[in-house]
């Protein structure tokens, strides 16, 4: 919730200058604006609504999850997938009617207040929405299959520790990056 009114307040900050936010090299292109910004967040590759589901079906075959899990956890996914996909639009959409409102003197601020809360409650949906998702695929697990997750989860984490120690990543393999599984060119 708070980062919806943050970038609420943001977006607000820039009535002086709306011109720019959005062209290229912009606040969105930067991942400052609504649209990146709040993608970091419940989007990105880590953390994000869908980030241990696609765990679980990356690490399938670790876990040893059977053909019906999996099937079942990719229906999760998709679910999870199309309520983020609504629900990030219709917050985007909250959000610029929001700014349309802040940029009129007379409108009133009860108005922006009341597009200021659905932003809000919108991001508290999605958030709720996710823990339900990953408590469902939680369940089709067997107490085996938990620990399992768990200790590919600390592998993961160890390796990115251990990447962040080094400055950064050296080339190679990008565990559960995007492109999982792609060489990636060495850094000089």
């Amino acid at each position: 919730m708070t980062r919806w009114i943050g970038c609420a307040m943001l977006a607000l900050a820039l009535t002086a200058a709306p011109a720019w936010a959005n062209e290229p090299g912009g606040l969105k292109e930067h991942g400052k604006g609504y649209g990146g910004g709040h993608g970091e967040g419940m989007t990105g590759r880590h953390g994000g609504p869908g980030h241990f589901l696609r765990h679980l079906l990356m690490h399938q075959k670790e876990i040893g999850l059977s053909e019906d899990q999996v099937n079942k956890i990719k229906t999760l996914q998709l679910e999870m997938d199309k309520t983020r996909i609504r629900t990030e639009a219709e917050m985007e959409i909250a959000q610029r009617e929001m700014h349309e409102l802040a940029h009129d003197e007379k409108a009133d601020l009860a108005a922006i207040e009341a597009k200021l809360r659905k932003g809000a409650d919108l991001e508290v949906s999605l958030h709720l929405s996710a823990i339900k998702a990953r408590r469902e695929a939680m369940a089709l697990l067997t107490p085996e299959q938990r620990d399992k997750e768990k200790a590919e989860h600390e592998k993961m984490m160890k390796m990115r520790s251990e990447r962040r120690k080094d400055g950064g990543h050296r080339g190679g393999m990008i565990p559960g990056g995007a492109g999982h599984g792609q060489e990636q060119m060495p850094v000089h």
